[in-house]
């Protein structure tokens, strides 16, 4: 019994570990050359993993990108305290800029492949797939609040990558700490009222 529970482990450590190499190899990349010059061999050259293995995970570079993005919105999604939207930081805001801060040359690098614009129309998209989700799975069963949750997403979505966007495109002029404060001051207030007394689950 240990055995037949211990093999999907090892099954899935191996396949993370496959992923975060084609990951950071692609990321290495696009920070030496224009994404669009990039092929597939680079990136398992670079990871030093077999095309088969590559295409066992990914369907292409851009599923590889997207997938990446997702992993990381997702992330933001679920740190989001839905049960406590009152509160003066519920939303990661300071957490995702300084993430992005951390990643800045990534960022102009995406610029100078012009794929900044593919990269935030996916990354709203996939944003507010994942806040869908994320504040679907925190209503108490049979709870819905009066704006529909699809629309609430995904103008959170957008208010949250339209000001990361002015934020990058004007050299982050405002520290990640005040890009939250002003996030929470501008956005919340509506979200907070078409939420309001919405039943959550206790976390």
């Amino acid at each position: 019994m240990g055995f037949m529970h211990d093999e999907p482990e090892k099954i899935d450590r191996r396949a993370g570990r496959t992923q975060d190499a084609l990951r950071k190899a692609l990321i290495g990349l696009i920070l030496e050359k224009r994404y669009d010059s990039i092929t597939v061999q680079d990136i398992i050259d670079r990871a030093n993993v077999g095309r088969s293995t590559f295409y066992a995970h990914f369907k292409d570079q851009d599923d590889l990108f997207l997938r990446d993005i997702e992993r990381v919105l997702n992330q933001v999604a679920q740190h989001i305290d839905w049960s406590n939207v009152s509160e003066p930081h519920c939303v990661p805001i300071r957490e995702l800029f300084t993430h992005v801060q951390d990643f800045e040359r990534f960022f102009k690098a995406l610029a100078r492949s012009r794929k900044v614009d593919w990269f935030y129309r996916n990354g709203r998209r996939i944003l507010a797939q994942c806040l869908e989700t994320s504040l679907t799975k925190a209503l108490v069963a049979g709870t819905r609040p009066g704006v529909p949750i699809p629309i609430i997403a995904n103008y959170l979505a957008g208010s949250m990558l339209d000001m990361l966007r002015w934020w990058v495109d004007h050299d982050m002029p405002e520290s990640p700490e005040r890009m939250d404060q002003v996030f929470h001051e501008l956005v919340l207030p509506g979200v907070r009222q078409a939420l309001a007394g919405i039943e959550f689950k206790v976390n």
